[in-house]
């Protein structure tokens, strides 16, 4: 983490399931008060799912080396409990192991709005640390609503119309107040996600066991049936950097638009998740994370 080394707070802020359209129709924005020093991009590993891809970032490790070096803070997808409340944990354990150093280090977590009013109130004092990591959920929270709320998908329509209640929402947040706040302050804001959407609309069979994950772009399990021509099959996750829930464990991944169904009320659910934003699978949309370094206009830097 060469960042770590320049002699300023480092604010880094991960809105998850950000797409890089995105991140561009909320640029302009924060460009009023923040200049870009360097605007790159890296691709989310599979599954490009919360579980697997925001936990690899904050360990800088894959699932299976999470799963190995920390045992008790990763559960597979059969497994009951949270899958991200250790993501402090790996951060405060990865920036150990990265500096060698002891840095005052912080993690926030936004889920809901009193979260937000709170991280509004205190964003000042995150400059007294040397990293602040800060999750912000709302955008993955859109994405889920717009598939159980008819209201969300009226509104959130197309991918056009995703994106104009994108930039709505943050033009009005709480999130953007505050980094308002901090444009004040000689910090570096690194902005970036952990994986994106995709809308999907064409349906692929799937049968698995009552252990089968429920995610709609990909599946672990140990006794699937599926057409191989439509999927990315993975028999050794251990290869790819997975864990093996089971010894005979096989992931299989969506590409394109597609979204796996069971054969059980398969007209039901084909209607209810046509056109829904969903991710975990294999598509631009989902895989290419904007990875944004910038620094207040009102500082020389």
């Amino acid at each position: 983490m060469p960042t770590l080394n320049e002699d300023k707070p480092i604010v880094f802020l991960l809105l998850d399931n950000l797409r890089f359209d995105q991140w561009k129709i909320i640029e302009p924005i924060v460009t009023e008060y923040y200049r870009i020093e360097s605007e790159d991009y890296f691709f989310s590993i599979l599954p490009t799912s919360t579980q697997y891809s925001r936990n690899s970032i904050f360990a800088g490790l894959m699932p299976r080396d999470i799963e190995k070096k920390y045992p008790d803070w990763w559960l597979n997808d059969n497994e009951e409990g949270g899958k991200n409340l250790k993501e402090d944990e790996l951060l405060y354990e990865q920036v150990k192991r990265l500096t060698r150093k002891d840095l005052k280090v912080d993690y926030h977590k936004v889920t809901n709005t009193t979260n937000s009013k709170v991280l509004t109130d205190n964003i000042l004092n995150f400059t007294q640390n040397n990293l602040t990591a800060i999750v912000y959920n709302f955008i993955d929270a859109l994405s889920h609503s717009r598939t159980e709320m008819e209201v969300i998908k009226d509104l959130a329509s197309d991918e056009k119309a995703y994106r104009s209640l994108t930039r709505s929402w943050f033009l009005n947040s709480q999130l953007w107040s505050a980094l308002q706040k901090l444009a004040d302050k000689d910090i570096i804001l690194f902005i970036t996600t952990d994986h994106g959407t995709i809308r999907v609309n064409n349906p692929v069979r799937v049968v698995g066991d009552k252990e089968t994950t429920t995610n709609l772009r990909y599946k672990v399990g140990k006794n699937l049936q599926y057409d191989r021509k439509e999927v990315l099959e993975i028999k050794d996750p251990h290869e790819v950097g997975l864990p093996k829930p089971n010894v005979s464990s096989t992931f299989i991944f969506c590409k394109e638009n597609n979204f796996f169904l069971y054969p059980n009320n398969y007209n039901y659910f084909h209607n209810f998740y046509k056109d829904t934003f969903q991710h975990g699978g294999i598509s631009m949309e989902e895989i290419i994370c904007p990875f944004v370094k910038l620094y207040p206009k009102s500082k020389k830097s």
